[in-house]
C-alpha cells in the first residue's frame, strides 16, 4: 500500500521489456550503430535543442572510457 502525505500525483508505467539498451552521454538507442549516428548529428546541430533551452550549445563529452578502435560499449540490461 502506498499512502501520501499530502495531495500529489503520481504515474506507475509498466509493460513487456523493451530489450537491451546502449547508452552514451544523452543518448539511448537500442541499436549501437545509432548512438554514433546521434553523435554525428549532435555535431552537426541536426538535433533541435529544446525551445526554452537553446542558447548553449554543449559539446560531447571526450570519450575517454576506452581506447581507440574497441569495440562500442556492451548493451545495459
Amino acid at each position: 500500500m502506498l499512502v501520501a502525505r499530502e495531495t500529489c500525483t503520481i504515474m506507475l508505467l509498466g509493460g513487456e521489456p523493451l530489450g537491451e539498451r546502449f547508452i552514451w552521454w544523452n543518448f539511448v538507442s537500442s541499436r549501437a550503430e545509432r548512438i554514433e549516428q546521434a553523435k554525428a548529428d549532435w555535431l552537426a546541430g541536426r538535433i533541435a535543442l529544446p525551445p526554452n533551452d537553446n542558447t548553449e550549445f554543449v559539446p560531447l563529452p571526450n570519450d575517454k572510457s576506452r581506447p581507440a578502435g574497441t569495440p562500442p560499449p556492451q548493451p545495459l540490461s
